[in-house]
């Protein structure tokens, strides 16, 4: 057996191979490159990729709106995911060119800043600092993070696993958020109803009306106000007027696919067709053609319809948008996040069409705007009412009256600022008034609807449906359509007009059994002989009405609040000032008042479609809360309202004029007045 090979601890160690200590250095150079990295992952992650996909994910509509499909919506996660990152990472591994300090100097500086980025989100939504002030407190955050960082092992560790992170977000992004329904959709689902009864199939026009309360249209007598809206009274005239119609959620997102699925809201899902695969037009897709404009939803799926075409779609739009949102969401000033707010209407002008329309015959009508002004769809709405061979539904989301109210009654649009409070003492009773001017020029399109079904012969033969999917309320401290004004105001959050028009109906009648909305496909496919695959919630106008009188109201879904039924009182329109009209002369200045866009007034051009009909401008303090202003155009009083208490915008004042009549071409002469308590006026100096 051989002896062990003795070792003498006093001989010096053997020497190491000369290429070790390059390897060792290669190695701690590139371990440490790669925690640099990881780095920069975590913070880039948390500071971008985190809160523009928690926006993203938490607002399907976005995508919805834009038309992007499932390819556009990958690149779009993977450029936020990814191109923020790799930027960073690229100018910090540039640095070091410039040898290691730079380098460490280089990381530790890109440390700090996105450190304070963070630190500038955080601080938005746990402290009340905005602006410059918040500014310097995440710049001290991010000096005193990234003097950590160089100084202690953890904070880079901590960074280190937190590097995960992004991974996390665009899985949560993908599978989980209310968005990932239209990303991944799990099918087209959605069997096709079946022929019933005697094989008949009349055309089917439905136009859904958004944010528009029934109350709105009543006059005293509980009837249509047929001098104010003499198109919504000719269409009560001819249909079944189902007066106890309510809807069930004040969203539409919610609502809508109640409407079209007679089933109440029971997820907060994306309205599409993946997440509500048996619907209106999944059941009519087997026997109808189906031309349907949608807005908010995409509940068609398109093996059923052709999509048209939104407003601007492609990568591009969602990258620019996505890059504005993060301004909104990354700045230290407060901005109403809200991907929603793109989902402006393009015009006829803006999408191309063929502007060329026949001049209204009605001489009183000035500005003849309707056709460049009202959104696109619904001219293209408009040019598809024709009689076809096989039976066909066309259906219009159209959002009017809903706000940004900007049309009077003749059609002319208005400019109006975007800090203008809906609440509070005065301002409610202005987002009535324009409200109610715009319902004006919903109710001119109404009557558009009505001559182009008349004029193709579908009047008679369709089964014409015009409501809307929720109201409004204008209740004193309830304004909108929440929880807080269904419980305040119900009768105008919930009711909605409901007109159904059968083929061949000629005589009105008023049926006040309680309607909600999920009754609206049933009776629908009633109407039009097919029999639903699937249970519905809802109860078909053909069937005895629901003995029950209790209403259904879902602020969020699966959690109903329930209240009595009944047709609604409209609350009473305040009458107008007794200056309102008169004639005024030229005096004087006592006074003094500062209005907005004084120069729209004094070069008026009618073909714009265009006119300052909202006048709004700050007055002194010499003036008190509550003084009445009267506004006159050339001369004659348009409207009377308060000077408001202050607020952030100032000791304001706001005027909608609606009888566009006052104005003319050319040079236009405003005054503002004070009315005294005796009822003189005294004029104030303007600029």
């Amino acid at each position: 057996m051989a002896e062990p090979t003795s070792v003498n601890p006093a001989a010096p160690p053997p020497a190491p191979d000369a290429a070790e200590p390059d390897t060792d250095r290669w190695d701690r150079g590139w371990r440490g490159e790669l925690g640099r990295l990881l780095e920069i992952v975590a913070l880039v992650g948390l500071v971008v990729t985190q809160p523009l996909l928690d926006v993203l994910g938490r607002s399907p509509d976005f995508f919805l709106f834009h038309r992007a499909d499932t390819r556009q919506i990958l690149l779009l996660v993977a450029l936020v995911a990814v191109a923020p990152t790799t930027g960073v990472a690229l100018f910090g591994a540039l640095s070091r060119l410039a040898g290691r300090t730079a380098r460490a100097v280089t990381h530790t500086g890109l440390v700090g800043l996105l450190l304070a980025a963070l630190a500038v989100q955080v601080g938005r939504h746990a402290t009340p600092l905005r602006g410059v002030p918040l500014l310097l407190v995440a710049g001290l955050a991010g000096a005193a993070g990234a003097a950590a960082h160089r100084r202690w092992r953890a904070p880079g560790r901590v960074l280190r696993l937190a590097a995960a992170g992004p991974v996390a977000f665009v899985a949560l992004f993908l599978l989980v958020s209310p968005t990932s329904a239209v990303v991944l959709p799990r099918g087209e689902g959605g069997a096709a109803g079946a022929a019933q009864g005697t094989g008949v199939h009349p055309p089917v026009v439905m136009l859904i009306l958004d944010e528009l309360p029934l109350v709105s249209l009543l006059g005293a007598d509980g009837r249509i106000d047929a001098a104010r809206f003499p198109n919504f009274a000719e269409l009560a005239g001819d249909s079944t007027w189902y007066r106890n119609a309510t809807g069930v959620s004040g969203w539409t997102p919610n609502a809508l696919p109640a409407m079209l699925t007679g089933r109440y809201p029971a997820r907060p899902v994306a309205p599409h067709y993946s997440q509500y695969p048996d619907n209106l037009f999944t059941a009519f897709g087997g026997l109808y053609d189906i031309h349907a404009q949608e807005t908010v939803t995409r509940l068609c799926p398109p093996s059923r319809c052709e999509q048209p075409v939104a407003p601007e779609q492609g990568l591009g739009v969602l990258v620019r948008e996505t890059r504005t949102l993060l301004g909104q969401v990354a700045g230290p000033t407060p901005t109403r996040v809200d991907p929603e707010d793109s989902y402006r209407e393009q015009t006829r002008a803006e999408a191309g069409l063929d502007g060329a329309e026949p001049v209204p015959a009605d001489p009183k009508f000035r500005w003849d705007s309707l056709d460049d002004n009202q959104p696109a769809r619904f001219t293209s709405f408009l040019a598809g009412l024709k009689p076809a061979p096989r039976p066909a539904l066309h259906f219009l989301h159209l959002l009017m009256p809903h706000t940004p109210w900007v049309f009077l009654p003749s059609g002319a649009r208005y400019d109006a600022p975007e800090d203008l409070p809906n609440d509070g003492a005065g301002w409610v009773e202005l987002a009535r008034q324009r409200h109610l001017a715009q319902l004006g020029y919903t109710d001119r399109l109404i009557g558009q609807t009505l001559r182009t079904l008349r004029a193709s012969g579908l009047y008679d033969q369709a089964l014409f449906v015009v409501t809307a999917d929720h109201g409004v309320s204008f209740h004193p401290g309830a304004q909108g359509r929440g929880l807080d004004s269904i419980r305040a105001a119900a009768g105008e959050v919930a009711w909605v007009p409901m007109f159904v028009k059968e083929p061949r109906q000629q005589t009105g009648r008023v049926d006040d059994r309680n309607w909600e909305h999920v009754d609206l496909l049933p009776t629908v496919a009633d109407e039009a002989g097919i029999r639903l695959p699937w249970r519905v919630d809802g109860r078909s106008a053909r069937q005895a009405p629901r003995t029950d009188g209790t209403k259904h109201f879902y602020d969020r879904p699966g959690e109903p609040i329930t209240f009595p039924g009944g047709v609604p009182t409209p609350p009473p329109l305040p009458r107008p000032h007794p200056l309102v009209g008169t004639e005024v002369r030229d005096g004087p200045a006592v006074g003094s008042a500062t209005v907005a866009d004084l120069a729209a007034f004094r070069a008026l051009d009618p073909d714009t479609g265009t006119i300052p009909a909202l006048v709004w401008g700050d007055v002194p303090d010499q003036i008190p809360d509550g003084t009445l202003l009267a506004v006159a155009v050339n001369g004659r009083v348009g409207a009377v309202v308060p000077v408001v208490p202050a607020d952030p915008g100032g000791r304001r004042f706001a005027a909608l004029l609606s009888d566009d009549r006052l104005f003319r071409a050319g040079t236009n002469q405003l005054d503002v007045y004070q009315v005294a308590s005796d009822g003189t006026l005294r004029r104030l100096a303007l600029s």
